[in-house]
């Protein structure tokens, strides 16, 4: 079995005319069933980063003093069939750094390239898309980028190896004429530390629905154990927990690990991040006595979108109170979506709030300098365990060179 729950109407036993949800599996027989040994760290264990490391001491105070750290994020970039879509998103997000409150860095959930994480990849899907994006950029690796193509003697992640988890900044051969040096995180699952939050990044494998080993899962707990109370608690994997699309679906094993580590470790997230499915979703899980969101940002430049499910009966009313076989068994509420477009978060975290705008960017065949749209905006009192109301952020403003029509 594959891990990955499918679900699918079926008429009422007592009324034909309504319909219920059945989850239903289906075996292990695609692509892409095998997990990938995992390359040897960058550095010891636990696999901390502070951002100090990274942006350094002036823009960690600056940040610092007001009160907020703002970043990008959103997976499943790399444009392998045609490159427009993810130009335009990263055309958005570096017109977003000329803004008066620009993010500080892009946080990648996965899948930095397609359809496997060769080295070849990484010029064309990665390192020119964001040529002008003057932002660190780091990641947690998806499925494709742990992908071996068949037929060759390729390590897996070897190429997200050396150029996110660097022992120290150099220019790849990958780079090519681009200035960006590789990243230097300590693993390819690895925490983030900054005054505002903390970000605990997993890697969740090649198989569909995720898989992840032992000493990941035990370095999960202590890393939720360890994580400052007094800093929002944002974790981040590539296979979604719960989602309504019609291709993937969330993981039922997603769904065991978060909830057994965090029981384990006696720490919830305050939001949970994923990707894999190609569109937007926000849920609302009731999770011991809280709110907690779980995001699908997964529309970030792979030309193929995914649907959201008609099986749930069409035009879906939003909120929409999911049904549990379709959630996995979890409690929540699909609170927004955007199937149609691609497009990207804009995160900002303070002492006690973790808010969020998801823009969405015009089509490929649409003029590319029209402005991204605030599709949905949340706000998350993280104390307090409450959703609050929620002002859209303002896209960032034309005029940022290397956008065209």
């Amino acid at each position: 079995m594959d891990g990955t729950p499918a679900w699918q109407p079926r008429r009422h036993a007592n009324n034909p005319n309504l319909e219920e949800l059945v989850a239903v599996r289906t075996p292990g027989t695609r692509r892409n069933q095998s997990a990938e040994p995992l390359p040897r760290p960058t550095a010891r264990c636990p696999f901390r980063l502070d951002l100090a490391e990274v942006l350094g001491p002036a823009a960690i105070s600056q940040l610092t003093s007001s009160g907020k750290l703002v970043f990008h994020c959103v997976g499943d970039t790399g444009g392998v069939v045609s490159a427009n879509a993810q130009q335009i998103v990263a055309n958005h997000m570096q017109a977003d750094l000329a803004s008066a409150d620009p993010p500080r860095f892009f946080y990648h959930l996965g899948d930095v390239v397609y359809f496997y994480g060769e080295h070849t990849n990484y010029y064309g899907q990665f390192y020119e898309p964001y040529s002008l994006y003057g932002a660190p950029i780091m990641a947690i690796p998806g499925n494709h980028d742990g992908g071996v193509p068949p037929h060759t003697q390729v390590t897996s992640l070897d190429a997200f190896n050396e150029n996110f988890c660097a022992s120290s900044p150099h220019h790849t051969e990958e780079a090519g004429d681009n200035d960006r040096d590789a990243m230097t995180q300590p693993n390819v699952y690895w925490t983030l530390v900054t005054p505002m939050a903390t970000f605990v990044g997993l890697y969740t494998n090649v198989p569909e629905g995720g898989r992840v080993d032992d000493d990941q899962r035990s370095w999960l707990v202590e890393e939720l154990k360890a994580a400052p109370a007094d800093r929002a608690l944002l974790l981040a994997l590539h296979h979604p927990v719960i989602s309504l699309d019609d291709h993937h679906s969330g993981s039922t094993v997603m769904h065991e690990l978060v909830d057994g580590a965090a029981q384990e470790a006696g720490r919830l997230p305050d939001l949970v991040l994923t990707a894999h499915v190609h569109n937007y979703q926000r849920f609302t899980r009731r999770w011991e006595g809280r709110e907690v969101p779980f995001i699908v940002a997964g529309a970030g430049g792979y030309h193929n979108l995914h649907y959201m499910s008609h099986n749930l009966g069409w035009p879906i009313t939003l909120p929409f109170e999911v049904p549990t076989a379709a959630a996995n068994g979890l409690q929540a509420k699909l609170e927004a979506f955007s199937d149609d477009h691609h497009g990207y978060l804009v995160l900002e975290v303070t002492a006690d709030q973790v808010s969020g705008t998801y823009f969405t960017v015009p089509r490929p065949q649409e003029p590319w300098r029209a402005p991204a749209v605030a599709a949905d905006a949340f706000n998350l009192d993280w104390k307090q365990h409450r959703l609050v109301a929620a002002t859209p952020r303002r896209p960032g403003v034309g005029g940022v060179s290397g956008i065209g029509t």
